[in-house]
């Protein structure tokens, strides 16, 4: 039987029993005694495997009413392996199913991130005149190449699929393109590309970005290099994507490239920038903000050390128009430590991407979460405004689950002061997030939040984000997921995504130390699948 990945595994507990009515008032129930581990970590509405490792996500489309989840994967092992791509299904983005795995290794080697895209006119040629071919196309991994020193050890390669993704064929003249002699040459992302009316590639090669041109799908040409000394540059960088936006409220089009990096990220370890700029069919251009990136600039998908090799889905239909996207909820400096055993990893909620000019800020990438899930969270309870006394509970654990809620509100006429939140249990772990206005800059303290000596980068240094809209009001939505957190402040102008290992769960969510502040339209919600998809 096939796995919904939104109910998680609850293991059943007994009570103890007891020798007489003496010892009844020493009897606890073991739910309150255990300390949490593997699948009392599994995330409710977060896709995750069944078993063993995952990473990046892949090879992401849309058709017929279904998206396709495609992922690292490595079945023999909770550790990184030789790489499979997984692959699981969902009717909106939220109840997930897992299918057979999609691409395995062969004698050419692992099969690594890429991407998917609907080939609608059959310019590929693979087409059997019934049905679209879906065209995959991969980094061929060969760690043979890797072990004997050579540069030359990744190519990138394609796989046509005929029934909508289930089955797949590998193109018998792999590679499409041959590695010209450089490292870490990998994670190609194909975008139909309307104005210019060709089909574009971009990959990344250590420390830039190139960019690849074709009709067929299958005879690439090189166009472009970019980025080389621009941006952040503290790590390879991996799985880009490239695609037009529409500026928000105007006619403006402007393309946006994605490219995360590791090490190198703005909190240590993995991490995801973006550029805005000019294509012109062959070459890139940012926009003049953007010309002398610094390492340590703001233009950054995620904050959080938790969202990583994002991408979006391809063949959106134009009735949908929106740019979705989901990143890997994990990060290299510690991701196959976490004290789960079963499973590792799980990716973040998918998320609509807006492009947005601001006459200071400039332009900015704002994330919001898809409306997909307003059906699960449902309507919300408790709109009110009300203080957040230092120390005291703003909600607790009888009043909404802290394992599976959504929760808005807004701070008005912000002050020189730190607004600061916690989750906490009554063993002492607490999450502390919060903004600190004197500074004008998020955080995220985890160093006490849990189980967190399985990677000594996990809970140090803490997270931290600047705040680039100068309103002065904040608006905040987070969601919390059993072992994760996703905050959207400012609508998704900044977001910081981390996860955490309670060793039981949270059971209250609290001001933080200081003076009292007033919250406004705190609205709750808890996450539940409807009577008609149990």
């Amino acid at each position: 039987m096939k796995k919904l990945f939104l109910i998680s595994i609850i293991s059943g507990f007994t009570l103890l029993s007891c020798k007489n009515k003496e010892e009844e008032p020493q009897q606890k129930d073991v739910a309150e005694t255990k300390i949490q581990q593997d699948e009392d970590f599994r995330p409710n509405y977060h896709f995750t495997p069944e078993v063993n490792w995952m990473n990046d996500p892949n090879g992401m489309f849309y058709m017929n009413g279904t998206y396709h989840l495609f992922f690292q994967y490595y079945p023999d092992g909770n550790k990184w392996g030789p790489m499979h791509w997984g692959h699981a299904t969902s009717k909106d983005m939220v109840v997930w199913e897992e299918q057979p795995i999609a691409l395995k290794p062969d004698e050419k080697g692992y099969i690594f991130s890429g991407s998917a895209v609907v080939d609608k006119n059959n310019s590929s040629g693979f087409g059997d005149g019934k049905t679209p071919p879906v065209i995959a196309m991969f980094t061929y991994h060969d760690p043979e190449g890797e072990k004997a020193g050579r540069k030359d050890y990744q190519s990138q390669a394609i796989a046509y699929s005929l029934d909508e993704g289930k089955t797949w064929t590998k193109y018998k003249e792999n590679p499409v393109i041959k590695n010209p002699g450089l490292k870490d040459f990998r994670d190609p992302k194909i975008t139909w590309d309307e104005a210019h009316k060709q089909w574009l590639m971009v990959l990344s090669a250590d420390d830039r970005t190139i960019f690849y041109t074709s009709q067929n799908l299958k005879d690439w040409q090189k166009a472009s290099e970019f980025g080389m000394g621009l941006g952040a540059h503290n790590g390879v960088w991996e799985c880009p994507d490239f695609f037009p936006m529409k500026v928000e409220g105007s006619n403006e089009t402007k393309w946006v490239l994605i490219q995360s990096l590791n090490p190198g990220g703005y909190n240590g370890g993995s991490g995801t920038q973006y550029f805005v700029g000019d294509f012109d069919g062959k070459k890139f251009s940012v926009i003049k903000e953007m010309k002398d990136l610094p390492g340590d600039h703001s233009y950054w998908i995620d904050y959080g050390k938790d969202n990583y090799a994002g991408v979006t889905w391809s063949n959106i239909p134009e009735s949908d128009g929106r740019k979705l996207f989901m990143g890997w909820m994990s990060n290299w400096l510690y991701a196959q430590e976490v004290p789960t055993e079963t499973w590792r990893s799980a990716m973040t909620i998918a998320r609509e991407l807006k492009l947005k000019k601001d006459e200071k800020a400039g332009y900015r990438i704002f994330s919001s979460p898809v409306k997909e899930l307003d059906k699960y969270f449902g309507e919300a309870t408790g709109t009110k405004n009300t203080q957040a006394k230092a120390g005291q509970n703003i909600i607790e654990n009888k009043d909404l689950d802290l394992a599976k809620a959504r929760i808005g509100f807004s701070i008005d006429s912000l002050q020189d002061r730190t607004y600061e939140f916690s989750l906490n249990n009554p063993e002492g772990d607490t999450l502390r997030f919060g903004y600190d206005h004197t500074q004008k800059q998020f955080y995220v303290n985890r160093k006490k939040s849990g189980i967190t000596d399985f990677g000594e980068n996990f809970a140090s240094p803490v997270s931290t984000a600047p705040r680039t809209s100068e309103a002065d009001n904040l608006p905040v939505e987070i969601f919390l997921d059993k072992t994760s957190i996703e905050i959207f402040y400012d609508n998704g102008e900044t977001v910081m995504t981390e996860i955490f290992f309670p060793t039981r769960p949270y059971k209250s969510f609290t001001a933080g130390k200081g003076e009292d502040f007033s919250i406004k339209n705190l609205k709750t919600s808890k996450f539940d699948i409807p009577e008609n998809q149990k």
